[in-house]
Order: C-alpha cells, then sequence, then structure tokens
C-alpha cells in the first residue's frame, strides 16, 4: 500500500512542474519578462530591468557583477516560483550569441521553451538559431511578443514573418489592439476577454474585461468605434487564415501559439502565464545510450547540464546544476556518478531562486537541483541510484575564436592553472594544451568571453592573463587508430598543430577550411570531427 502511495505522490508531483526556458536575441525583453512572470507569481514584490536609469534596481536573473556592469545576462539562471498550484521552473537564457552554447546547453533540460521577439525588430539571426535547436529537438514553443507600447510592424506582417524566417506554424491567441501611441490594450482570444491598457498606471494591470460577443456595442464604447471595426475584421481574418490551437499538435512542436504585450508595462504577461500554466508539457522523457527514461519510473536519474563557478564569490564554490529525470532525488542518499562510476551524497542540495538558494530534502522529474562541486562533475554528467546509463546530447562545439593564454603574474601560476580548470568546466570556453610545448589556448564562440575570463580570473581568483593571436580557424577532434602507420605519419606532420582538450581527447587545431580539406585527402582513416561528442553522436 505505501508503495502505491509513493508511486501517487510522484506522479502528483510530476504533473505539477512545468519547467521552460527562455530564449530571444539580445535586448527583446527576455530578462524582464522573466521579471514579471516571477512578479505575478508572486515571488518577488518590485520587478528591476536589466539596464534602465529609470529602475534602479537591477534584475533578480542578473545577478553576477559583470552582467549588472553590461546590461546583459551572461549566464544561464534558474528561478523557481508556484503559480496556481503548478511548480514553475524559469531557465533564464542569455541572448548574446557569445554565449550560445550556454543557451544551447539549457535547452536539453527544458521540457518547453517561450521565444520573446521585439515588435520593432521582428525576427532577428539569434532567435533563428535558437529556434532551429528547438525545433531539431521537437520542443513545444510559445511565442512572445514584446514591447507593443512601441512602434513596431504590423501584427499579420510579423506573424508572417515568424512563419517564414522560424518555419513555424503559428496560432495567434492573442490580438493587440493598435500599435505604438495607439496601443490601447490587447484582445484575448484564448479567454475571450479585453484588457486596457492605461499609460498612468504602468505597473498595475486592470482587471480584464469580459467580452462574450465582439459584436456587441459595449466594445465599441470600450475601445471606440475605429479600433472595435478593426479588432472584428482582424478576428475575423484570424479565423480564416489560421487554424484552431491544438494542443496535441503544440506538444508534438507543429503548433506555436503566439501572445503579444508589453513585459516592462506589465502587459499580457499574466495571459501568457495562465496559458502557459494550462498548456505546457509536464517533465518529459529523455534518451539515454540504453534506453527512454521516463520521469515516473521510482529510481533517481538526472544530468548535469550547467556548472558555474563562485555563485558566492565568498566561498569558493562551484555548483553543478542537475536536471531531475526520473524518480525523487533525496539529500544525503548514495548516487552514482555513472562516468567516474563512484557513489556520491550530497548534504545541500540546493533549489534556486535566482542567486538565492534553498536547502531542499526532496526533488521530483523537472526540478533542478543544485549540487556542490568540489571538481568531480563536468557537464553532461549523468548521475543516477545505480544504473550504468548515460543521458545524451550535450555536446561541445568548435569555437569560433582562438586565442593563446598568458600568464601576467609569474606568482599566481597555480591560482591561473585553477581558475581556468574551473572556468573551462563551466563550460563558458574551451581549453587546448599543445602537445609539443604545452602552451595553452582559449577557444570561445564569441569574442566577448575572453573579456568575461579575464575579468573574472582577477577578480575571483587574483590572477591575471594576456591573450596572443593565434591564426586557428576549427578545432577538429580526431578519431583513428593511434597505433597505425597513417596516424604515425599525420601526428608528425602536423605536431605543430596537435592539442588536447579538457577531457584529453586529441584534436588537430586547423588553420584554414584547405587544410582540413587536404588532411582529409591525405589521410582518410584520421577522421576529423567538429564536435566532441562524435562517439556519442553516431
Amino acid at each position: 500500500m505505501q508503495l502505491q502511495n509513493l508511486e501517487m505522490s510522484l506522479l502528483q508531483e510530476i504533473s505539477k512542474r512545468k519547467t521552460f526556458g527562455i530564449i530571444s536575441h539580445p535586448d527583446a525583453g527576455k530578462t524582464t519578462l522573466t521579471e514579471k512572470l516571477l512578479l505575478f507569481g508572486g515571488a518577488i514584490q518590485e520587478a528591476g530591468a536589466v539596464k534602465s536609469n529609470k529602475i534602479k534596481k537591477g534584475a533578480t536573473s542578473d545577478f553576477m557583477e559583470i552582467e549588472r556592469q553590461r546590461g546583459i545576462s551572461v549566464a544561464t539562471s534558474v528561478l523557481a516560483f508556484e503559480y496556481k498550484g503548478k511548480k514553475i521552473n524559469i531557465l533564464d537564457t542569455p541572448g548574446h550569441k557569445d554565449f550560445a552554447e550556454d543557451t544551447y546547453r539549457t535547452l536539453t533540460a527544458v521540457d518547453s521553451v517561450i521565444v520573446v521577439i521585439d515588435v520593432a525588430k521582428g525576427v532577428e539571426e539569434q532567435t533563428e538559431k535558437l529556434v532551429e535547436v528547438c525545433r531539431m529537438r521537437k520542443i513545444p514553443m510559445l511565442v512572445f511578443i514584446n514591447k507593443l507600447d512601441r512602434e513596431g510592424k504590423d501584427a499579420f506582417d510579423l506573424l508572417d514573418e515568424v512563419e517564414q524566417k522560424l518555419g513555424l506554424k503559428v496560432v495567434p491567441l492573442s490580438l493587440p489592439i493598435g500599435m505604438g501611441s495607439d496601443f490601447q490594450g490587447i484582445y484575448n482570444i484564448w479567454e475571450k476577454n479585453i484588457q486596457l491598457f492605461l499609460e498612468e498606471k504602468k505597473q498595475k494591470v486592470r482587471e480584464s474585461i469580459v467580452i462574450n460577443d465582439i459584436n456587441h456595442s459595449s466594445v465599441d464604447e470600450i475601445i471606440g468605434e475605429k479600433a472595435a471595426a478593426t479588432l472584428r475584421d482582424e478576428l475575423e481574418l484570424i479565423e480564416s487564415v489560421y487554424p484552431e490551437f491544438d494542443r496535441e499538435q503544440y506538444l508534438t512542436g507543429e503548433q506555436q501559439p503566439v501572445f503579444f504585450g508589453s513585459a516592462l508595462n506589465n502587459f499580457g504577461v499574466r495571459e501568457l502565464l495562465d496559458a502557459f500554466v494550462e498548456i505546457a508539457p509536464m517533465p518529459q522523457p529523455k534518451e539515454s545510450d540504453l534506453r527512454l527514461v521516463k520521469p515516473e519510473e521510482k529510481n533517481f536519474t538526472g544530468f548535469v547540464f550547467k556548472i558555474h563557478a563562485n555563485m558566492d564569490p565568498k566561498h569558493r564554490d562551484r555548483l553543478a546544476f542537475v536536471k531531475i529525470v526520473s524518480g525523487t532525488f533525496k539529500r544525503n542518499e548514495n548516487y552514482l556518478l555513472v562516468r567516474e562510476g563512484k557513489k556520491m551524497k550530497f548534504s545541500s542540495p540546493n533549489a534556486f531562486f535566482a542567486d538565492k538558494k534553498e536547502v531542499v530534502d526532496e526533488s521530483f522529474p523537472g526540478d533542478i537541483v543544485g549540487l556542490h562541486d568540489t571538481g568531480s562533475f563536468r557537464i553532461g554528467d549523468t548521475l543516477t541510484a545505480g544504473e550504468k546509463l548515460q543521458f545524451k546530447g550535450i555536446p561541445s562545439f568548435s569555437p569560433e575564436h582562438f586565442r593563446y593564454i598568458n600568464n601576467d603574474d609569474p606568482l599566481k601560476a597555480k591560482q591561473l592553472a585553477k581558475g581556468i580548470d574551473q572556468l573551462m568546466d563551466e563550460g563558458v570556453a574551451q581549453l587546448f594544451t599543445l602537445e609539443m610545448n604545452g602552451r595553452k589556448i582559449i577557444g570561445t564562440v564569441g569574442a566577448l568571453q575572453y573579456e568575461v575570463i579575464q575579468y573574472r580570473l582577477e577578480h575571483e581568483y587574483g590572477a591575471k592573463c594576456t591573450y596572443e593571436p593565434i591564426g586557428i580557424h576549427k578545432a577538429c577532434w580526431i578519431e583513428a587508430d593511434e597505433k597505425s602507420d597513417e596516424f604515425k605519419e599525420f601526428a608528425r606532420l602536423k605536431q605543430r598543430f596537435m592539442a588536447r582538450d579538457n577531457h584529453g581527447q586529441l584534436v588537430f587545431l586547423a588553420d584554414s577550411a584547405f587544410t582540413i580539406h587536404m588532411t582529409q585527402e591525405k589521410f582518410p582513416n584520421v577522421k576529423l570531427h567538429f564536435i566532441s561528442e562524435w562517439n556519442h553522436a553516431k
């Protein structure tokens, strides 16, 4: 009987949870939207913005010093709150393309995604890339078109753009009444009501006016005849052009509902949240190298998708973020770190609220837990109750930029080495050590990371570094029989460009696309891969 009860309570916990990521191009208003969702969830009392002189309070999810200075989010933060009896876990991701890798990894840990689009700029390049990753993985997406209180593109033009550029099948579930200076409010198609926008009460949202019949004369009184006529036409158009919302299709990633609003003015956010809570998926099963792992299984499994060093600068700690896939995670229980084959127990697992942490006794599928890490975890590690399986799909891609890193202070060599190691495990960048002379090369997705690494090495580890340019085009992971004559010849010719990555895998640092092509022709049995997980990707 007791076992039945346990199973029931596990199923109840799973059905309560919604874990999603927020993605967009920089500046589309992702962090502001996160703040407002927390506001509605009752998790914070006053919302902040990433950069605004008027609003002095910094955003809750941007708690690292460097984020405050620059007004951009550089690390994915995890935030959890309760709303309408559901437990919601948000992963706010950096929009800046230099930190795209962090975002790609985060997408392995979410069950659905909200895509934020700026009304004036429409669909931008970074959004396209991220949506592509979501489409590949068939992650359900909701689209939120933000900043309606500014002049921007027509609602229908935007919807067309989203369809064409992102390859999505959209279904509008709300519609703006006017735009920019004429913006009056939103008609919520999903709940059939009108919400009026009141300039003077920007931070407060009025109760919505329920409208059963859009043709009723009261609509003319509320928003004016002209706007009401436009609204009726537009609604007719929506009915004739767009399909009805179908939750099944949304869950399989074949249909994407669209909401309009202005996150800064708190507008349209509640509608988004209400609909989201209703339609978003529960925690989903995940593929491992042996089998599909389902959330309702009683044995615990989870994986590390992010490591963050020095969340608390006073204590040199590292936190590994673990997404729970199945079963119940309990404090002080022994769990197996599969890669190392060793048992570990955790006395203080944390649940998150931006930079606030609480110790939790139990966590359930869908939750994100922070585990104190003394250096044993890597990104992509699997934790289980004892079963030897590995979750798939958190690769490293070949970086775009490469520089030598030099120690600027000979007395601080130890601090520098430690700092680099920790930051690399965090996945900020990749480290390659040349076989020939042991010089260290840092590879990143974007140039901005070098500044972030430099800043953090100095402020968190007390180590100074300088960079030196190096002409590398791509890092290629090598797959070859190291005993063969062909490989030995390859290694002899290319010894200046041979390096090892953080995990000791052999890498060939090619200086141009031409070199890669020639090498592959000359050494057909030495295979070059642009992704570190080539051995899992097959």
